[in-house]
């Protein structure tokens, strides 16, 4: 099956002009300044599915997160080494390898997958070719130290950049392909 033709894993999230996606103990409060949608709704329309890391997911049940917040159809992927406590009806743990997984997934039928984070899993994906697309809401915000968008290792990886879209208040959205070497 062609790379195109079956559904793309995005990562859309928000980051601080330098590079960051939170405070190093995952405090995002320097966010509640935005106001915008930013197209959220309608990435929110293009996905069904959503994968996350067990720091986004235990950050997530800090902050109140609910069991269908992101609708009752959207099925929720968790990535974590060890049992949570809490699992939320609406996640299910993934146990196989991320390309076993990421290949599996995409062939099913439905909407595209949506990569909440964070840097760890982002990486990991990122290393076994599994990440299509960056959609990046850039906040003009400075952060000077937290987690960053990609956990750290050695290596290089080519973008394409797609789009780009500038809102009032500051924030510029930078939509990205990864490039297939």
């Amino acid at each position: 099956m062609p790379h195109n033709t079956h559904r793309k894993i995005i990562v859309e999230i928000a980051i601080s002009a330098d590079g960051y996606i939170a405070r190093p103990d995952g405090d995002v409060k320097w966010l509640d300044r935005l106001k915008g949608d930013y197209g959220m709704g309608e990435f929110m329309n293009s996905v069904d599915t959503i994968l996350w890391g067990r720091k986004t997911y235990d950050k997530g049940l800090e902050m109140g997160m609910k069991s269908d917040m992101f609708g009752a159809q959207t099925k929720n992927y968790l990535f974590s080494r060890s049992h949570p406590g809490k699992l939320l009806g609406s996640f299910e743990l993934v146990k196989e390898p991320i390309k076993t997984f990421a290949q599996r997934l995409r062939a099913e039928p439905g909407k595209n997958i949506w990569m909440m984070g964070g840097g760890e899993i982002i990486a990991s994906f990122l290393d076994e070719g599994e990440i299509d697309e960056f959609s990046l809401n850039v906040i003009p915000t400075f952060i000077g130290e937290g987690i960053p968008l990609i956990h750290p290792r050695h290596r290089s990886v080519e973008l394409q950049l797609l789009s780009t879209k500038q809102f009032p208040d500051g924030v510029v959205h930078l939509h990205y392909s990864v490039s297939r070497s």
